[in-house]
C-alpha cells in the first residue's frame, strides 16, 4: 500500500491509498483549481444531564451536498470541465476530511471541557475531533459487495491507518469506521463510500458495553463477557451465519433489526490496530459474502440492500469511573444491519424504538440465520 497526502484548495487534507500494483500510476499531486474558501465550520456539543449523553449541534451540514446527478458526484475523479473534491484522474482509495464535518478541530487550552459549575445543568464543549470521508473506489456505479477481496483488504488497511493517525488527534477518544448504503438509509451521495469520525467523547453505546463487560467480570469468575458471549452463540449454533478460521459471524440472540450480523475476530483484540496478520487475509473473502448475502436476501427484484456496517473499537481513554483502562478487555467487532424486514417494507423506528429506545424486531434472529445461510454463495 502507498500513501500520498495532499490538500484541497480550501486546506483540507486528501490522502490516496494505491494498492502496490498501481505504484506506477505515478506521483498524487494533481492541484484542486476549485474556487473555495477557507472552511469556517463550527460544532459545539451539549450535555444532556437526564441521559448523560453529549449532542453534537452542527448548524452548518444543513447545506451539505444533497442527491447530486450522477456527472456532479463529488466522489468520482476530476476530469477537465468537471472538478470534484478528488483532484486526480483515477484512484483506488481517497479520503479527505468532510466538508462538512459533524466534528473539527482541537479543543484548545480553555474550551478543553465544560465547566458544569459555570454552567449548571447546560454543559457543552468545542465539538473537537475530525470527520473523514472514505471513497472505496473510483467506480461510481459499483459498492462495496462489488470489490475485489485485494480491494477490500486495502479499505481494511485504510480503517486501520486512519484509526491510528485519528486516535492520536487532540480532543479524540473514540475512533468509529462506518458505512452507510442506501436512500432508505439516509444517504446523500450514491458512490460508495464510507465515513470515519474520531470521538471527542466515548459514544452512549461504547459506554454502555463497557459498564455492561465491567460488571460481568467483577464476578467470581472474572470472564470476559466478549468471549462468552461468542463461545455461547458459536455453541448454540444456530444463530451461526459464517464460521470461518480467525473470524465468526452470527446474528446475535436479541438482535434489534431484522437482519443483524456481528462479526467477531475469534482471538479478541481491542481495534483495528492489534487484528494480526491471519485475520486481516481472511476478512476480505468473509465480508464480501456477508454484503453479497444480504444483496440476494429479497430476491432478484428487491434493490440492493440498504444497510449500515459499523466498526465498534476500544475507546482512546481511561474509564473514569473504574479507573481501569478497558482496551484491553474490550472486544473489536463490526455489526452489519439493513432496515429492510421484507420485500419492499421497512423497519421504521417508530413510537417504541424511538421514544423509549425499545426495539421490537419483526423477525426471529434465528429465522434471519437462517435465510442468510440459505442464499450463501453457490
Amino acid at each position: 500500500m502507498r500513501k500520498t497526502s495532499n490538500r484541497l484548495a480550501d486546506g483540507r487534507e486528501i490522502i490516496y491509498y494505491d494498492l502496490r500494483a498501481a505504484a506506477d500510476k505515478g506521483a498524487r499531486t494533481a492541484v484542486d483549481e476549485r474556487p473555495l474558501p477557507s472552511t469556517g465550520a463550527h460544532s459545539e456539543i451539549r450535555h444532556d444531564p437526564l441521559l448523560d449523553e453529549w449532542v453534537g449541534i452542527t448548524a452548518h451540514r444543513n447545506a451539505r451536498t444533497y442527491h447530486p446527478p450522477a456527472d456532479e458526484c463529488p466522489l468520482c475523479p476530476s476530469r477537465e470541465g468537471r472538478l470534484s473534491e478528488i483532484p486526480e484522474p483515477d484512484y483506488d482509495v481517497a479520503v479527505f476530511e468532510n466538508r462538512f464535518p459533524s466534528f473539527r478541530g482541537a479543543p484548545g487550552k480553555e474550551e478543553s471541557g465544560c465547566d458544569r459549575e459555570a454552567a449548571g445543568l447546560f454543559g457543552h464543549a468545542p465539538g473537537a475531533g475530525r470527520c473523514e470521508v472514505v471513497s472505496f473506489t473510483s467506480d461510481h456505479n459499483a459498492s462495496f459487495a462489488d470489490l475485489t477481496e485485494e480491494q477490500a483488504r486495502l479499505v481494511l488497511d485504510v480503517w486501520t491507518d486512519r484509526t491510528a493517525d485519528l486516535s492520536q488527534e487532540p480532543g479524540v477518544e473514540q475512533v468509529y469506521c462506518f458505512e452507510n448504503r442506501g436512500e432508505e438509509i439516509g444517504v446523500t451521495l450514491s458512490h460508495p463510500h464510507g465515513q470515519i469520525y474520531g470521538y471527542p467523547f466515548t459514544t452512549p453505546r461504547t459506554d454502555r458495553m463497557l459498564r455492561s463487560l465491567a460488571a460481568y467480570g467483577s464476578g467470581p469468575g472474572g470472564d470476559n463477557l466478549f468471549d462468552d458471549l461468542v463461545a455461547a452463540e458459536l455453541a448454540a449454533g444456530e444463530r451461526v451465519v459464517i464460521d470461518g478460521e480467525h473470524w465468526t459471524a452470527f446474528v446475535p440472540y436479541a438482535a434489534h433489526w431484522p437482519y443483524e450480523v456481528h462479526l467477531y475476530p475469534k482471538s479478541r483484540v481491542p481495534d483495528l490496530l492489534a487484528l494480526g496478520e491471519e485475520a486481516r487475509a481472511e476478512f476480505p473473502g468473509i465480508y464480501l459474502e456477508l454484503l453479497r448475502r444480504f444483496d440476494r436476501l429479497f430476491g432478484a427484484g428487491e434493490p440492493r440492500t440498504p444497510y449500515i456496517a459499523a466498526w465498534h473499537q476500544a475507546p482512546f481513554v481511561r474509564d473514569q469511573r473504574t479507573g481501569r483502562a478497558p482496551r484491553e478487555e474490550f472486544a473489536l467487532h463490526l455489526e452489519l444491519f439493513t432496515i429492510r424486514r421484507a420485500p419492499g417494507k421497512l423497519k421504521f423506528l417508530a413510537g417504541s424504538e424511538s421514544g423509549m429506545n425499545v426495539f421490537i424486531n419483526d423477525v426471529p434472529p434465528e429465522t434471519a440465520a437462517e435465510r442468510l445461510r440459505e442464499v450463501a454463495t453457490p
